[in-house]
């Protein structure tokens, strides 16, 4: 198959190359194997190829990339929930995910949403997480108040959502640069603010989380 790959540390540009005939991942106990339909890149893979991030278990040569959305093709026998043909997006923790094909434990994967495109769901998995594991570490409750910082981020946009639709904010603020203020306002938030224009420790408004 075809995949990036990186077989030394250093500076992305430098490491980094397509591989032509890289081997297809074996399916191991648990795992299904996935074709890539699209993936996704994130600051933790730009650390482990630099070697910023030194992660348990890593060897060279190695395929950057968690996030992925795609379709099954082969399933271990002890595989219960999913089938070959299942559309299905999730992380890929082992072998990567700007590749052809990736070997993905079945716990790390759900069913793709029919309304989500390949694209979409594959931008989610490890921004998602994050942002509602910080809430959920936070203490966000129903009824409190939240301040994204960075509303227009990745993990940003994505807090917005989960801290109105999900925790159940009744208000929710959030920073931007001046041309990001009808996105913040589009996902849900009450106030939005131009932190190139306004210093949000000024408001006289104060947010719970």
């Amino acid at each position: 198959m075809k995949a990036w790959v990186y077989r030394e540390l250093g500076d992305v540009a430098d490491v980094l190359g397509l591989d032509q005939e890289l081997e297809v991942p074996e399916v191991q106990e648990g795992q299904v194997l996935v074709k890539v339909l699209a993936a996704a890149l994130n600051p933790i893979d730009t650390g482990r190829v630099t070697g910023v991030l030194q992660l348990p278990g890593f060897s060279l040569p190695a395929v950057p990339g968690y996030d992925l959305a795609g379709v099954v093709v082969k399933v271990d026998r002890k595989v219960k929930e999913l089938k070959v043909g299942d559309d299905v997006f999730g992380i890929a923790d082992k072998h990567g995910t700007l590749a052809e094909y990736t070997a993905v434990e079945e716990s790390s994967l759900a069913l793709k949403p029919k309304k989500l495109s390949f694209e979409e769901a594959a931008s989610l998995p490890l921004a998602i997480q994050t942002a509602h594991g910080g809430l959920e570490r936070a203490g966000l409750c129903p009824g409190m108040s939240l301040l994204v910082l960075g509303g227009a981020g990745g993990v940003g946009t994505l807090a917005i959502q989960l801290g109105k639709e999900v925790f159940g904010a009744t208000r929710v603020a959030a920073t931007c640069s001046t041309g990001k203020l009808d996105l913040l306002k589009s996902l849900g938030a009450d106030l939005a603010i131009d932190y190139t224009k306004v210093n949000f420790e000024d408001l006289p408004e104060k947010f719970d989380v």
